[in-house]
């Protein structure tokens, strides 16, 4: 059955609007940041739920696990995908885009943005806020203070950075780290399964040692060493955002040794046993 012209000319209409109104609107400069970081929470939303229901049909041990468990889990699995998301994105804007590139002579480093950098970041903020909620409601069944710290400091930060502009390519250096938290959530996802002596909870927590060693102790040696080269531009930034580079990273890394001295102490426990 024939659809008729009127209505075929209709929908078309209706569809122009509908882009107009994301175009001049919704993913305008203006609008960005308050649209991404409301799409970020959605999409925490959606992959919370998505999560719930996988797991409820290909996981044995999903209904075995108690409400706070499920929860968690279902958590984790928000964690997981913005990490991946967001470390994709940091690596490209880090190593392979032009945008913070010394080649560049579209003005200071520390004072470049583009519209998919400011994208990414209110996608950041979405998840900070949208978890720092979850282990504030719950506290402290998901995490003592030490988390709701970290979330915290780096919400702080990525909402700076989106919002002005200024030390986006920093921002993006120090989410770099967020590579380490899927692996972070395959081990709490192992323990939970109760595969705690199995081969792969070994091999996780090696992977676990060298990303960490790389992303969260290397990276920010590198961080703090452009800081170093860039100073003469990281001066010019306004004293919130001067303070936040060197702040927030700063106490970020001392945490992140902590973990790690307890990450080897956890490995080198597991060995143990091995032999």
């Amino acid at each position: 059955m024939a659809v008729p012209r009127k209505t075929v000319m209709a929908i078309k209409s209706y569809q122009n609007q509908a882009e107009d109104l994301v175009k001049s609107y919704l993913l305008a400069d203006p609008f960005m940041p308050y649209t991404s970081v409301i799409g970020g929470i959605f999409l925490c939303k959606m992959v919370y739920d998505l999560t719930q229901l996988i797991s409820t049909f290909y996981i044995k041990s999903y209904a075995s696990l108690t409400k706070i468990q499920r929860i968690e889990w279902n958590n984790r699995g928000i964690s997981s995908i913005h990490a991946i998301f967001i470390t994709v994105l940091s690596l490209y804007f880090v190593f392979w885009s032009d945008l913070f590139s010394d080649q560049q002579l579209a003005g200071l480093v520390t004072f470049r943005s583009s519209p998919l950098s400011v994208f990414g970041l209110g996608v950041s903020v979405g998840y900070f806020c949208a978890d720092l909620g979850m282990l504030l409601w719950l506290y402290p069944s998901l995490g003592g203070m030490e988390y709701v710290l970290h979330h915290s400091l780096a919400g702080i930060a990525v909402a700076y950075a989106m919002f002005s502009g200024e030390g986006q390519l920093y921002t993006y250096m120090i989410l770099i780290s967020e590579i380490t938290t899927p692996e972070i959530n395959m081990r709490w996802y192992l323990d939970t399964a109760g595969m705690k002596r199995s081969s792969a909870y070994l091999i996780n927590g090696i992977v676990i040692f060298f990303s960490w060693l790389g992303a969260r102790i290397l990276l920010f040696g590198y961080m703090f060493y452009h800081v170093y080269l860039h100073y003469d531009q990281v001066i010019q930034m306004h004293i919130f955002g001067y303070m936040l580079v060197f702040a927030v990273p700063a106490v970020l890394a001392i945490m992140n040794l902590m973990w790690f001295g307890k990450i080897i102490k956890g490995l080198i426990k597991q060995l143990t046993k091995r032999q």
